[in-house]
């Protein structure tokens, strides 16, 4: 599935799709993930043209490279073609010499965009970077630590992100409890980070349909593109159609302790 939207976005950059970005000098790169646990598989177009296809549930495009500039990026229904019947519908402005990940989130019925500034720098000798992303639309805030240790990301609510903090490479048995709480409700055992490593760990899924997740994706470390530096961490201001939606009432605290089993996922940068 990364292969075939690689291709379909190396497709589009090739042939000048991008080319109504504003004009800036130089390239931002940019993915695409579906964090949007209960909605279909999706469709993604940029500027007015398609993408990404038949996009299901935590897909990710790989990072491609794009002309720097503000994009309209509108999702609609794997097949639709009306894009009037957009479920998201937002400008985003991408700066050169940055990296972006942009996710379809919350449930289907309030869908909408989280455009992240990613920081892909190489770690220091040694080192691995991890980020938080809470990505869970019914789930408590929670902090993130090492058992027996410090806490790595603190009161991270949905929509949030824990900044990237650079870590001793090595295994770690990680926690989740909810924020500002010892008690466990999420072990993640024998999580491998290995130097030179950039990390992004995502609480995904629905705890009222007993599907949450955390996911860790990862990426060797490689400084952002020249010649602007790597970004800082955090959430960016998108305009559209998701602005205005209400943000999730937080469930009980309990419920987290239904979550899944850790997955990881690999991928070069």
């Amino acid at each position: 599935m990364r292969k075939y939207m690689s291709a379909v976005l190396a497709f589009v950059v090739a042939v000048g799709l991008f080319g109504t970005a504003s004009a800036q000098s130089g390239n931002a790169r940019l993915r695409v993930i579906h964090a949007s646990p209960d909605a279909p598989a999706v469709d993604v177009y940029a500027n007015g043209n398609k993408v990404l296809s038949n996009v299901s549930f935590f897909a990710a495009s790989d990072y491609l490279s794009v002309p720097a500039g503000s994009y309209k990026l509108q999702v609609v229904v794997a097949g639709e073609t009306d894009l009037t019947k957009a479920v998201i519908d937002a400008t985003a402005d991408l700066m050169a010499g940055k990296d972006y990940t942009v996710a379809a989130a919350n449930v289907v019925a309030s869908i909408e965009p989280l455009v992240l500034a990613d920081n892909n720098a190489a770690p220091a000798a040694g080192k691995a970077h991890v980020r938080f992303v809470h990505a869970s639309p019914d789930a408590p805030a929670v902090d993130i630590r090492v058992k027996g240790g410090p806490v790595l990301f603190s009161n991270v609510a949905f929509k949030g992100t824990g900044d990237y903090t650079p870590v001793d490479a090595g295994t770690y048995d990680l926690e989740v409890t909810p924020a500002g709480s010892d008690t466990v409700v999420k072990a993640i055992p024998g999580v491998n980070l290995e130097a030179g490593t950039v990390y992004t760990a995502w609480a995904t899924g629905l705890l009222a349909s007993l599907t949450p997740e955390i996911t860790v994706d990862a990426k060797a470390g490689a400084a952002a593109p020249a010649p602007a530096p790597a970004p800082a961490p955090g959430n960016l201001p998108v305009t559209g159609a998701g602005d205005s939606l209400p943000f999730v009432a937080i469930l009980a605290l309990g419920l987290f302790a239904v979550a899944a089993g850790t997955v990881l996922r690999r991928r070069s940068a």
